[in-house]
């Protein structure tokens, strides 16, 4: 018998054009922080300005906070909780991606919290507290379909400081409302157009081999495999085909309702305190074939490894290998192959400090793999991911 709990608290405007109807829902507030990214897409192609005409048809006042980096950091929070407490808002509306959804939750967070965003952080150097007051409302508006933020509790922040990247997580975090509309990611390049939805396709991935999946979990994890496996590649060398932009943004979502990640998302958070400029879905598709390869190697998850073959169109997968094959055309298929660790400025002797990390970060769930590995196994992966 499979126990498992299924709580979906967040309203969710999908498809083509949804943001346009925005100003008809019930917001949660009479005043937004509308937080954006310190890029200026969300300007260029007028999401920004769609959104202030939503909110005016709305009567509902704003004010900006454009501050966000990628991989947002501890002080990018509480400038953020800052600035709603300085503008008098009462909920926090993220237009953007990954970095600007999570960074969102947490500013909300800390908007009713006193203290430092890290104290509610359990990484190593986190203060592992428990947030006293729930999070002001958050309503979602994603430009990105690769970290599902617009549909789940947690949120990835960097802290310089200790070099750490950590996972943070309150059950007040779920958005109360999220616009997951493809017409906003049209404009995504070809390239982070393949980080992102690779990044999704892991969430799922790691669901499936995940020790502690069931079968709500392996149903949106197999749908999701199955939808990126078949539009990724065509949103990434078309990416103004719409029905393929649906697909992947569907996929995404998919994934963020019932997500289990395992330890390879814990290995790209070390990745990415020690390089803050890495971006998390290449970060992921270095060690993917490596990762998933040790265990195949092992016969350690051949039964979710030939269910997931069969997801991507593989006719008869026997084994895991088969898996690994349809993975590494996914990824050639994406213009991902020859992502080189080395690029982003990882050294080889840099690795062997990071499997002590892994025991510092918050990310997945290390004790989830079809194998429990050790800090030799790890090192193994990372240097066989090395070029």
């Amino acid at each position: 018998m499979y126990n498992f709990d299924f709580y979906m608290p967040t309203k969710v405007l999908f498809g083509p054009g949804r943001l346009k109807d925005l100003h008809k829902e019930t917001l949660p507030g009479r005043k937004a922080l509308i937080v954006t990214s310190q890029g200026n897409s969300v300007k260029k192609y007028g999401y920004l300005d769609q959104v202030k005409n939503e909110l005016r048809l709305a009567k509902v006042e704003f004010a900006l906070f454009d501050e966000i980096r990628p991989n947002p950091t501890t002080h990018n929070v509480m400038a953020g909780a800052q600035a709603v407490k300085d503008y008098k808002c009462d909920f926090v509306l993220a237009l953007g991606g990954g970095s600007v959804m999570d960074c969102s939750k947490c500013i909300a967070l800390m908007a009713a919290n006193g203290g430092d965003i890290w104290d509610y952080s359990y990484s190593a150097h986190g203060g592992k507290r428990q947030p006293e007051n729930p999070a002001i409302p958050v309503v979602c508006i994603t430009t990105s379909a690769g970290t599902a933020s617009e549909v789940d509790t947690d949120a990835v922040i960097s802290n310089d400081d200790v070099q750490e990247k950590s996972g943070i997580a309150h059950i007040s975090m779920f958005p109360t409302l999220s616009v997951v509309d493809s017409e906003l990611m049209i404009s995504v390049p070809a390239k982070y157009t393949a980080f992102q939805g690779m990044d999704a396709f892991f969430h799922a991935s790691e669901t499936v081999i995940n020790r502690k999946c069931h079968p709500m979990a392996e149903m949106f994890a197999l749908k999701t495999i199955e939808l990126i496996a078949t539009y990724l590649p065509i949103a990434y060398e078309d990416g103004d085909n719409r029905e393929a932009r649906a697909m992947v943004a569907l996929a995404n979502t998919f994934a963020g309702y019932y997500m289990k990640c395992t330890s390879a998302h814990t290995m790209e958070h070390v990745m990415g305190s020690f390089h803050p400029d890495l971006v998390h879905g290449a970060g992921l598709i270095q060690i993917a074939h490596a990762y998933y390869n040790f265990f195949a190697e092992r016969q350690a998850a051949e039964v979710p490894m030939i269910k997931m073959a069969k997801a991507m169109g593989v006719e008869n997968p026997t084994s895991g290998k088969d898996f690994i094959k349809a993975l590494d055309q996914l990824i050639q298929s994406v213009g991902c192959s020859d992502l080189r660790m080395s690029d982003d400025g990882i050294t080889e002797e840099e690795l062997t400090l990071y499997p002590a990390k892994i025991h510092e970060v918050m990310g997945g769930n290390t004790k989830a793999d079809p194998l429990l590995l050790s800090d030799a196994d790890y090192l193994e992966i990372y240097q066989s991911a090395y070029k």
